[in-house]
């Protein structure tokens, strides 16, 4: 297959990811240690003093049009403190856990109501349409969230270029199955009859080819560390977190809604759209506010995670209870 490859990029345009690993330094340096007690205490963990080592450079031109002008979390945080359950149910067992995970060689296909199903390499697909660097907020179901500078292009890229049918109307994706690579997927977990593997997640076909959906593979300047999701993996800034799925190897589209792992595991609490709404409790918690990772005082959620006025046009008529 041919791909087109990106444009050459100059140092001039790109950020130096330096830049994220000391952003916050020096407004952060005094509280840093009060603030990691607090959230030591308050989560059950404590974070390592030094995060995983840089990874290979992946360089991005920034996209200021779909990047919030908050502040990045610090790179330890967003690389320590990770829900990824097929390392396990602790928020240190992927960064623990991680290297058992072999990002290469590694395969994606894309297939199903399309014209042209095809299997991409995953270093032939990072060439497949000019990287992108976005700043994101990214909120999890437990009430706390990180704001992280992703590198990827709109998933839409790749799916117009496979050419969708017009039956097509939703869009599934699937992780990588194998135990020894994911050891928690040799067990059930959290007390529920255990989450189906291999993980699966969906969108609507709309949702998928909105440009804030970002097909991505790197963040802070570097690919995409293992406990991140490598080496290729999803981001849908406003909605949460469970549903950005990680390590995919499988694109579908589809013309029935999919079924999803945390859906399937427990409908009362994970819906299908999972959007981020501040009215919508999950029943064992408020997620009328969230606590930022770095943060000691907790801030109200927002609608749509602040992207409302990009996606609210995609629900139009919908009631957002329901369809949590």
């Amino acid at each position: 297959m041919l791909i087109r490859r990106a444009p050459r990029l100059t140092d001039a345009e790109v950020t130096d990811q330096a830049i994220y690993l000391n952003r916050r330094a020096l407004l952060t340096a005094v509280a840093a240690g009060a603030a990691t007690l607090a959230l030591g205490g308050a989560y059950g963990w404590a974070r390592a003093a030094a995060g995983p080592p840089p990874g290979r450079p992946l360089r991005a031109l920034p996209n200021p049009r779909w990047s919030t002008t908050e502040a990045a979390n610090r790179f330890e945080d967003a690389t320590t403190y990770n829900n990824f359950y097929e390392f396990g149910v602790d928020k240190d067992d992927p960064a623990r856990l991680g290297h058992l995970l072999h990002p290469r060689p590694w395969t994606v296909q894309v297939d199903g109501l399309v014209h042209k199903p095809a299997r991409f390499d995953v270093d032939d697909l990072m060439k497949l349409a000019p990287l992108e660097e976005r700043i994101y907020p990214l909120r999890c179901v437990e009430a706390w969230s990180m704001v992280i500078p992703w590198i990827g292009y709109p998933l839409a890229a790749l799916l117009k270029r496979v050419e969708p049918l017009g039956s097509a109307k939703f869009v599934a994706f699937t992780t990588l199955l194998d135990p020894e690579q994911f050891p928690a997927q040799k067990r059930q977990l959290l007390g529920f009859s255990g989450l189906d593997w291999p993980y699966a997640e969906g969108l609507r076909l709309d949702e998928a080819l909105h440009p804030l959906t970002l097909l991505t593979f790197g963040m802070y300047g570097q690919v995409l560390p293992n406990q991140n999701g490598a080496p290729v993996r999803v981001v849908i800034p406003w909605k949460y977190g469970f549903k950005s799925a990680k390590s995919i190897v499988r694109i579908s589209l589809v013309r029935e809604q999919p079924k999803t792992a945390w859906n399937v595991a427990a409908p009362q609490e994970y819906g299908f759209y999972a959007n981020v709404n501040p009215d919508v409790d999950h029943p064992r918690w408020s997620q009328a506010t969230e606590r930022r990772l770095g943060e000691f005082r907790r801030r109200k959620t927002v609608p749509f995670n602040g992207f409302a006025g990009d996606v609210a046009s995609l629900y139009k008529g919908m009631d957002l209870r329901r369809d949590y």
